[in-house]
C-alpha cells in the first residue's frame, strides 16, 4: 500500500452523528469523497433527508439513520439496526454537539444538564456501543470532535468548555482502553469556524475583528478545512495514532 492509497476509504462505512448540516455536513462530504459509504444523522428526519439528497446529487454514497444520540436505548437499537441493514461500522464520528451561552452565575440547571447529555453523554453512549461492534473484529476508528474550548476559555462559555474538555479526557481514555483492540481513537478539534452554532459571532464585527486578529492564519475557518484531517484520522495513514487531538484552528492554540 502506498502513503496515497492508505489515506483512501473506498469500501468503509461510517456513522457521523450530527450530520444534516455544518460541520458534522461537511465531514460527511469529506469521507464520501474518499470513498466512504456514510450514514447520516439527526433529530430532524427531513434534515437528514435533506442532506442525504444533496451528497447522493453530488454522486456520493450515504445512507440515514434518525436517532437521539443522548438515549441509550435509542442509540443501542439503530447502531444494531445499521449493523444488520447496511454492513459493519469501521468509523464512527462523534459530532453531534450544542452550544448554550450565559454567565456561569445566571446558567440555568437545566440548561447545563441539555448542554452536558449533547455535548458529553452522546460521546460516550455512542463510542462504547460502537466500540462494542468493533472491538471483537479487532479495528475500527473513532473520531471525537472536540474544540479549541478542550483547552482554552471564553467569557459567558464556561459549561461548553467544560464538556469539550471532558470530551478530550474521554477521548483518551478510550484510546487507552481499547487501543489494545486495535481501535484508534482521536479527537478533531476545530478552532472558530463559519457555522450554524457560531453564527451570531460571525455576524459581530467586533467578535470577528478581534478574531482575525488573535488567529495566526487570520481568518475565520471554512468548514471544508476540516475534511483531510477527519479522513487522515479516518484512514490507514493514521493507524499508529491514538489517543491524540488534532487541532486545526489556524493557530489559536499555539499563541497567547
Amino acid at each position: 500500500m502506498t502513503v496515497l492509497q492508505s489515506f483512501q476509504l473506498k469500501g468503509k462505512l461510517a456513522l457521523i452523528t450530527g450530520s444534516s448540516a455544518g460541520i458534522g455536513f461537511a465531514l460527511a462530504r469529506a469521507l464520501g469523497e474518499a470513498g466512504a459509504l456514510v450514514v447520516l444523522n439527526g433529530r430532524n428526519a427531513d434534515k437528514v433527508a435533506a442532506a442525504a439528497a444533496t451528497l447522493q446529487a453530488e454522486g456520493l454514497k450515504v445512507s440515514q439513520s434518525v436517532f437521539d444520540v443522548t438515549h441509550a436505548p435509542s442509540v443501542a437499537s439503530a447502531v444494531n439496526q445499521i449493523e444488520a441493514d447496511i454492513g459493519e461500522l469501521e468509523i464512527l464520528i462523534n459530532n453531534a454537539g450544542m452550544q448554550i451561552r450565559g454567565p456561569l452565575h445566571e446558567y440555568k440547571d437545566e440548561d447545563w444538564h441539555t448542554l452536558m447529555r449533547t455535548n458529553l453523554d452522546s460521546v460516550y453512549f455512542v463510542g462504547k456501543t460502537v466500540a462494542q461492534k468493533m472491538i471483537p473484529r479487532g479495528h475500527g476508528k473513532i473520531i471525537n470532535i472536540c474544540s479549541v474550548q478542550s483547552e482554552l476559555g471564553r467569557p459567558g462559555i464556561a459549561p461548553y468548555t467544560a464538556s469539550k474538555g471532558a470530551v478530550k479526557m474521554l477521548t483518551k481514555g478510550m484510546a487507552i482502553d481499547w487501543g489494545q483492540f486495535g481501535i484508534n481513537v482521536n479527537g478533531l478539534g476545530p478552532g472558530y469556524f463559519k457555522t450554524e452554532l457560531n453564527q451570531k459571532l460571525v455576524d459581530d464585527p467586533q467578535f470577528s475583528t478581534w478574531l482575525v486578529g488573535r488567529t495566526p492564519s487570520r481568518r475565520w475557518g471554512d468548514v471544508e478545512d476540516l475534511g483531510g484531517a477527519a479522513v487522515f484520522l479516518a484512514s490507514d495513514a493514521s493507524r499508529f495514532v491514538n489517543g491524540h487531538i488534532l487541532y486545526v484552528d489556524g493557530g489559536v492554540t499555539a499563541t497567547l
